[in-house]
């Protein structure tokens, strides 16, 4: 791709002059001339005529690869009239979109999401011109330069060396003459060199020269990593008056040699430049001594590329769990079967499509895709394949009910428990006082729009007579801590104290410092206690609090001892509630039984996941991550010295710092000594629980202020610690680590906008077991940011989802499947909230509807053309998409998005999303069914809710219809059922039309 952009920058002559860096080798093989460049090119405008069967044959013959998803140079994708190409010689891919036969919009769009980025007016293709069909036309790349290029080498002679032995080897292993002429002749290239202005920055006399420059310049010496050393050969440069200068692109590392000097009670100057230079040098004749800071700590300098999009990195349109035929699904209605694609079927001569299920002694269901949402992937227990299920018997439905009647059974308690803590008189804190508006205000970054959600529910709660209880679910450095300083400065403006419970002394600290930072010019006191403080401290901060003259206190275990009393505490906030064990979350309870509590996790325990789902806590999910934060490079490697060393090299090499996580006590010093010995440029420190606090509190201190390079630790570091400038963490003996546990580690990096890496160092894959290598999986695949609630439920899927609910489900997920069991505890908590809890959620704002989904049977022709989208794993996947829209603003955004990507909306696609906004103003109207076939349409209404339907306005509006429509429409009533057969309704805009009559 390098070389096609090359030759079309020279050939536009883009920018007047060019700097181009090349070797010898590169210059011994021909390249395409101009003429026949700009012949194989292939340039349009908007508003020109293509004929896609000329491209289709193009984008062939120059080798292009026809792909379902463009993401990188040399593929092409065409779908309906939209066409996609990666040229050789752009960074981004093109975008065409045709009306007929006319170019209607040229755009230029983004790999990764597959969204437009840009408009232009005009393209070119440019092929990969160093792979075409023949060879016929080429010339030596020298030919191609201007005549006034000038040409700079090290040495003419060593090149002339190299190409002659390289041409020698070529006619050893080439013997086609044809093939041969496909590279240039040594004599000739050199030849042709005499045509240009040439210097040997050598001294060699390869080409007699017209003038001549001895420049007195010698190497950078080795210093071999001593300092003293370099101090000694500084301080001599400056008796002899030489400028010292240091080239770094980092100036972290400029820092760090100033560092060094300081302790080694040197007084040496130098210049420090902030770019990059490969090697340095001294000048003896102009005095001046260059030296890089890459060479003088002993490390590879580290080269920038250009980005280039990986399968990886680019287009993640897969769903979390892809169905794959072959798999296990768990159907609503039927039970276990086998998932074997999609299908086209017939209908009165019209085609659908359809997902094909197999069943127990091969029998089929055709799943209609209006009904996508009562299918899930089977999650059960780990390794144990389920049972399927056989159409036609009744025992799916037995064990479906005794399911949900357990379920309820679980959700009962809970909500009983929700019930309680609803009816608690509480602290109604007041409304937000000028202090709280200005403290968001002096946030330095902006809110994302999951944090302002996250502020506004914290708000309410709080606001409200009963005790909060909710839980703030957001991912590694999303902005959770924000949310907690937000929430204890309303309850301190309200003269309450704040108790801020965290798992690690390491976090309290870093919390404290947190707080106090952002509350600094307020009137708020903030303290903390934990083993970091001295006894006497200890007791001077416990009676403040006692006294009232503590706001916030943060800390750890140590706040729920017995000899701690708050004076009046009104906010409890739990960083991290699954690092607690079940006497400290006793402990909690009795604490906490009428205050407002705010729980703050990135990976909530399945227990604590469920509860929020269930009602029984109130949840806020912060999805968005800040502006400019990266996903974290996670790769499984096996253990090796080198590896170790080159991450901490390159690390550093880029100013930034290391965590090196080491979980036993017993060897980390000889972990720690061994990247001193690996990387002796490296400033290396330990830390773990049971040393000295004085000690850890240094060490910690010392890392996160940047005097450390690397710090070997424990996992004590797993929560909270908040350095922007580590930016790679090494997990050792990885396997050995819950998922939860490695996310946390891993979410220690990457928080800042520098790319991060973290390394999972396992031995060899023979002896890890199945469940570890799950684990390792997982955190490599889901590298997305916020993928803290996958993380979670990946956990669920491979410990085989046992024990939830504190109940054990196990032998009920081994059968149906963990998704098919939250689907039934759904069913569970909305019948509970009907019935017997009915008047408890009467106040909620979305009161449950009177039908949950509406289904359509149809002769239609409604689907997703093969045309259209030609790949059936993406029509499934936009099928899902679309069973998943809840709203009209939902339906436009995804038409947007449809016609961005595959262009104008065919006529069954328009019908197919029209379907979806009818079932929601079906939904409205108490409709459970709607058949829309032989040109008449028929609603069922519910009949559950005990008739409450029929003493609606929305039953009446539907009786005046009948009234109005006599003759086009038929109501019909028996025991069972209650529907209204409405005639002449052709399509699905009709249909609309109907409930538009209606007033729907």
């Amino acid at each position: 791709m390098e070389r096609t952009e090359v030759l079309n920058h020279l050939r536009e002559n883009k920018g007047g002059h060019h700097i181009i860096v090349t070797y010898p080798e590169a210059l011994f093989e021909k390249v395409i001339n101009p003429e026949t460049l700009k012949e194989q090119m292939f340039e349009i405008a908007v508003g020109d005529k293509l004929d896609i069967d000329f491209m289709i044959e193009f984008l062939a013959e120059f080798n292009f690869d026809r792909t379902d998803f463009v993401y990188e140079a040399g593929s092409f994708s065409i779908r309906g009239g939209i066409i996609d190409v990666f040229s050789f010689a752009n960074d981004l891919p093109y975008r065409i979109q045709l009306d007929d036969d006319k170019v209607e919009s040229i755009r230029m769009f983004d790999p990764e999401t597959q969204l437009s980025a840009r408009r232009l007016t005009r393209l070119t293709i440019i092929p990969n011109v160093e792979e075409p069909t023949n060879n016929k036309n080429r010339i030596p790349f020298l030919d191609f330069l201007s005549p006034n290029t000038l040409i700079l080498a090290q040495n003419f002679t060593y090149v002339a060396e190299v190409l002659h032995q390289l041409q020698k080897k070529l006619k050893t292993k080439l013997k086609d003459e044809e093939a041969l002429s496909f590279f240039d002749d040594h004599k000739n290239i050199m030849k042709t060199m005499e045509r240009f202005s040439c210097i040997s920055l050598g001294g060699d006399e390869f080409f007699k020269s017209s003038q001549s420059f001895e420049m007195k310049i010698s190497p950078q010496p080795d210093f071999n990593k001593n300092f003293d050393l370099l101090a000694a050969n500084l301080k001599r440069n400056e008796d002899n008056k030489y400028q010292n200068i240091i080239f770094s692109d980092q100036p972290k590392q400029v820092e760090r040699l100033y560092a060094i000097f300081e302790d080694l009670r040197v007084g040496v100057h130098f210049t420090p430049i902030y770019k990059t230079l490969h090697e340095g040098f001294i000048d003896d004749e102009n005095k001046i001594a260059c030296y890089t800071e890459h060479q003088v700590f002993g490390r590879y300098q580290r080269y920038k590329t250009k980005k280039a999009y990986s399968r990886n990195e680019a287009i993640s349109l897969k769903e979390l769990y892809e169905l794959k035929p072959g798999d296990y699904v768990t159907h609503l209605d039927y039970g276990v079967g086998i998932f074997s694609g999609l299908e086209k079927i017939e209908a009165q001569g019209k085609q659908q499509e359809a997902v094909r299920l197999k069943y127990k002694g091969g029998d089929l269901l055709y799943v209609n895709i209006h009904s996508l949402h009562k299918i899930t992937r089977f999650v059960g227990a780990e390794g144990k394949e389920p049972k399927l299920n056989k159409l036609g018997t009744n025992t799916w439905e037995t064990l479906k009910n005794k399911t949900k009647k357990q379920v309820k059974d679980i959700a009962r308690d809970l909500i009983a428990l929700y019930a309680k803590r609803r009816t608690q008189n509480g602290f109604a804190f007041s409304r937000d006082s000028y202090m709280q508006t200005e403290l968001e205000a002096s946030f330095i970054y902006e809110d994302t729009p999951d944090q302002a959600k996250a502020t506004i529910d914290f708000k309410r709660d709080m606001e409200a007579s009963y005790p909060m209880d909710r839980l703030i679910c957001g991912d590694v450095g999303f902005g959770k801590t924000e949310i907690a300083i937000r929430a204890a400065f309303k309850a301190v403006a309200d003269n309450k104290q704040v108790a801020v419970l965290v798992p690690t002394t390491i976090l309290a600290l870093q919390h404290y410092k947190t707080f106090k930072a952002r509350l600094q010019d307020f009137p708020c006191t903030v303290d903390f206690i934990s083993r970091f403080k001295t006894a006497a401290q200890a007791k001077e901060t416990l009676r403040k609090v006692t006294e009232g003259k503590v706001d916030i206190l943060i800390g750890t275990h140590r706040i729920l001892s017995k000899d701690l009393k708050f004076k009046d505490v009104g906010l409890l906030i739990i960083d991290e509630e699954q690092k607690f064990g079940v006497q400290a979350k006793e402990k909690l309870r009795s604490l906490k039984t009428n205050i407002d509590t705010l729980f703050l996790t990135a990976t909530p325990i399945p227990r604590t996941l469920q509860f929020s789902l269930m009602g029984a806590r109130d949840m806020s999910v912060i999805n968005t991550p800040p502006p400019n934060r990266q996903p974290v490079n996670t790769r499984v490697e096996v253990y090796n010295t080198d590896t170790i060393r080159d991450a901490v090299d390159a690390e550093i090499s880029r100013g930034g710092q290391v965590f090196f996580v080491h979980n036993r006590i017993k060897d980390i010093f000889e972990m720690g000594d061994m990247i001193k010995r690996n990387s002796p440029h490296a400033k290396v420190a330990v830390a773990h629980a049971q040393m000295e606090s004085h000690i850890l509190e240094e060490t910690m201190l010392g890392f996160v202020d940047g005097y450390f390079d690397v710090l070997v630790s424990t996992n004590i570091v797993e929560s909270g610690l908040d350095i922007a400038n580590a930016n790679t963490i090494i997990i050792n003996q990885a396997q050995n680590f819950g998922l939860s546990d490695l996310y946390q580690l891993r979410g220690r990096v990457g928080r800042s906008n520098k790319k991060a890496y973290c390394y999972l160092l396992i031995p060899p894959m023979s002896v890890v077991t199945s469940e570890a290598r799950k684990r390792l999986a997982a955190l490599e695949e889901h590298t997305a940011l916020g993928s803290g609630f996958h993380i979670a439920m990946k956990d669920l899927d491979i410990r085989g989802a046992g024990n939830m609910l504190g109940a054990e489900q196990s032998g009920f997920i081994a059968e149906i499947g963990l998704e098919m069991f939250q689907k039934i505890l759904d069913e569970a908590l909305t019948e509970l909230k009907e019935d017997e809890f009915k008047e408890l959620f009467n106040d909620e704002e979305n009161p449950t509807p009177l039908v949950r989904d509406t289904q359509i049977d149809t002769d239609l022709e409604i689907l997703i053309p093969d045309e259209y989208v030609g790949s059936v794993n993406e029509r499934l996947n936009l099928y899902n998409k679309i069973g998943n829209l809840k709203t009209h603003e939902d339906i436009v955004a995804f038409i947007a998005s449809l016609e961005d990507r595959f262009g104008k909306l065919p006529k069954q696609v328009n019908e197919l999303l029209r379907s979806v906004e009818l079932k929601f103003k079906a939904k409205d109207f108490g409709v459970e069914k709607i058949t829309l076939k032989n040109n008449r349409m028929r609603l069922f209404f519910t009949t559950r809710a005990e008739g409450k339907f029929f003493n609606t306005d929305k039953f009446g509006a539907i009786l005046s219809y009948l009234q109005l429509h006599p003759i086009r429409c038929k109501l019909t009533q028996t025991p069972s059922e209650v529907s209204l057969q409405i005639n002449e309704v052709r399509t699905v805009r009709e249909a609309l039309m109907v409930f538009e009559e209606l007033g729907g």
